[in-house]
Order: C-alpha cells, then structure tokens, then sequence
C-alpha cells in the first residue's frame, strides 16, 4: 500500500499532467479546437476587469488558481502540430507566461491596479482630480476609450495588455524612448505604416538568409555549430548566424509593434503619446547596465519582477531583486520552449542569470574607479556579452527550431518570391 507521501505525490503528478500533458497527448490546434484556447482567457480577463474596480480584493484572490490554471491548459494543453508551426507554441507559451505574471499582480494588489494619481481604480487623488493620469516624455496622456466598445471592457482590455505601464502606478520609473515620429494622428500613421513595411522586408530577408544554412532553417532544428568545419570557420560561422538571428529579433520586435500601434491608433482611436518607440537603438550600449535599464525593449520588465525580482528583493534585498528578475527572465524563456517538445537546455538560463553578476562588476567598476563603464571600451564589453557569451543561447533555440519556424509565409515574401531566385539565375548564368 502506498504510502500518505507517495499518494500526495502521485496526485499532484496526475494533477500536473491534466493541465500540462505530455506531447504526444495534447490537442492539435486546427479551426475546430482554436476556440477552446481563446476562451480559457476569459477569466484573465474578468480578473483584469475586477482589478479596476473597488472591493474586489477578496473574489480576486479567490479566483487566481482559477485563471493561472485556465492560463495553462490554453498554453499547453492545445499544440500546433505542423512542424513550420512549432515555433507558435514557444510564442503562446511566452504570452501565457506574461498573463500569469499579471494575473499574480491583479490579485495580490490589495488596492487593484492604478493610474498614476489614482487613490482607487477609477477615483483620483486630491490635486490631481482636476488633471491628466501621467505623462510620457514631457506629454500629458489619458485613454479616452473608445465610442464603440463598452467603458468597462475598454478598461479591462487596457489593463491586461498594458506592459510597460504609462500612465500606470506600477510602470512608474520605467525608461521610456523619446517619440521620433511626428505626433499628429495622420503624420504618426503614416510614419508608422513607412517603418512597418521597412522592418517586415528586413525580417524578411534575415529570414530568409537563415533558412539558407541547414539545419539551422529547417523546422526541426540544427546547430548553428557546424562539427565539420575547422575552427576558425566553425565560429565566423555562428557569429553570422547569430548576428542574423539577433538583427532579425529586432527588426520582429519592430514590426509585431508596428502593427500593433497600427490598430491601437487607427482603428481603436488611441493616441499618438501612448505608443512611443519599442526601443532604443540597442547597437549604441556602452554598458550592459545602459542596455538593459535603456536601450534594450522594457515590455518584459514587470513579468520578470513579479516571477522573480519581488521575491529576490524579499530575500536579499536589492542584490536578490537584480538577480531574481534575470534569472525568471531565463526560466521564462526555457519553460515556454518545452512546450516546443524538444526538453529542457538551460544555456538560456544561464545567460540571463550572468547578467547579475556582470551588472555587479560594472558597479564595482565604478566603485574602485570613479568612472562608468562606458566609450569603446564599454561597447566591447557589451558586443562581448552579446555576440560571445549569448551564442550557446541562440545555438540552443536554433537546436529546436527556431530558425525553421514560420514567420512569414513564402507567398508574402518578397525575398523568396523575387530576390532568391534572381540571384540563383544570375549565378546559374555567370557559371554557364
């Protein structure tokens, strides 16, 4: 008979696996099943509709193993099974990992989720009755809703997709870029529209480049570590590899933004102030504490402070709260990619958990030096981290997939559909 330790363990294993099943035992995402993943975010977002309202602390709580759990069985329960798609299930994962993060700070927040000069959801605060909810980059900013869509939906879909929280309590001391597009509502269209199409032809042609080395661009995966080369090519190899990768996430980042604040400001009448830049211009750091605090995208920042920079800073106060936000940053993408059924490489953990200490010993640069880390020397140290020490990182997705995955469907490719094959003539017709 087993004993009471072993039944706990059993049970909780059983448990697990209803919401996290094995691969080979989750639903196929086709038109019949899509629905069901959709639908397990309704109470996400009723739990993001309870936060912006007065005395829910209570139900909110009550509700949090229920969404966090809805949450999961969206994430891994239904799969993309077309091997071109894998790639998506790492993306829902991710998405899933963002939501659970918010649903932890929805319900823990005794107070709910505030704008900036709030004293209750909704209510503001002495002086600031009479005034804006925030400013970004010297621009007063308020969400007017929207003519067509119910105030209370409005206010619960705006909460839950907010990240880097203008206008909100929490995003308060988040660095934000300042606007380079015009700010008047048709100029700022259009100038987003113009970098829209400029970052999805350079996704494009990234894309299509690393479809090009094998292994690498097929949907199964390959390392970009090639064990038939010498070493010197082995390496100038996969820093190209890498560098396509790393431009490509970029110009992706871009893009997915683009379109977003393409039909935030154009079809839901948002305003021009609420979408600056995503980032940057992350090539310029001269310190890794510049890239990441500034220069690097902050969409991220409260996802990884609540899995791991809250509970850091509870333990070891500042030096926990660094170290934990990076670690979580680590776990959150690993866990998301087991989902692509491939396991568990943990070299993106340890990238991101090196950041921690490196952070330190640029602090401590400055503290035996006087100076900051910074000027040529600084940028080297970053192209170090990143071009060097984050390549066992990128090997590991490439290894499953990333590079094979979907991105932009060959009939929407101009590279494939025009450039490649033009210059696989003028090849075939120098050779002849």
């Amino acid at each position: 008979m087993l004993s009471l330790k072993h039944q706990l363990i059993w049970g909780a294993s059983e448990a697990f696996r209803t919401i996290v099943p094995e691969p080979q035992h989750r639903i196929p995402i086709k038109w019949s099943t899509a629905v069901y993943p959709v639908l397990c975010y309704a109470p996400f977002v009723f739990l993001a509709y309870l936060t912006r309202r007065p005395d829910t602390y209570t139900i909110r709580l009550l509700m949090l193993p229920s969404v966090i759990t809805s949450i999961l069985v969206a994430a891994y329960r239904f799969t993309w099974t077309i091997p071109e798609l894998n790639v998506y299930n790492w993306g829902q994962c991710l998405f899933a990992a963002v939501a659970i993060a918010k649903s932890l700070e929805f319900a823990l927040n005794k107070e709910g989720m505030l704008k900036v000069g709030e004293s209750r959801p909704g209510v503001k605060k002495g002086k600031a009755k009479d005034t804006l909810n925030g400013t970004v980059n010297g621009y007063a900013i308020e969400s007017a809703g929207h003519p067509y869509v119910a105030t209370w939906f409005y206010d619960a879909m705006e909460v839950a997709h907010t990240l880097r929280g203008l206008q909100w309590k929490f995003g308060q001391g988040v660095h934000i870029p300042k606007h380079t597009r015009p700010l008047e509502r048709s100029a700022f269209l259009k100038a987003t529209l113009d970098s829209f199409i400029k970052n999805f032809l350079v996704l494009d042609f990234l894309e299509s480049l690393l479809k090009l080395f094998p292994g690498v661009g097929e949907p199964l995966g390959g390392s970009m570590f090639y064990p038939e080369l010498a070493p010197v090519a082995r390496y100038t190899v996969s820093t190209i590899i890498h560098l396509l990768t790393g431009s490509a996430l970029l110009s992706g980042f871009g893009m997915v933004y683009d379109l977003i604040t393409l039909i935030a400001v154009g079809l839901m009448d948002g305003s021009p102030l609420s979408w600056p830049p995503v980032m940057e211009n992350p090539w310029i750091s001269e310190s890794m504490h510049e890239f990441w605090a500034k220069r690097w995208h902050q969409l991220l920042r409260q996802t990884f402070l609540v899995f791991g920079g809250y509970p850091g800073k509870w333990l070891a106060g500042n030096v926990g709260m660094l170290f934990g936000a990076f670690i979580a940053s680590g776990l959150f993408h690993e866990c998301a990619m087991y989902s692509m059924g491939r396991g568990f490489d943990h070299f993106p953990t340890l990238f991101f958990a090196m950041q921690g200490p490196i952070l330190i010993i640029e602090r401590l640069w400055r503290r035996f030096t006087g100076k900051k880390v910074g000027g040529w020397p600084g940028r080297l140290w970053v192209y170090f981290d990143m071009f060097i020490l984050a390549q066992p990182m990128i090997n590991a997705w490439h290894r499953r997939g990333l590079g094979g995955g979907l991105v932009i469907p060959p009939i929407l490719s101009p590279t494939r559909l025009i450039v490649l094959p033009l210059v696989k003539s003028i090849l075939h017709l120098i050779q002849s």
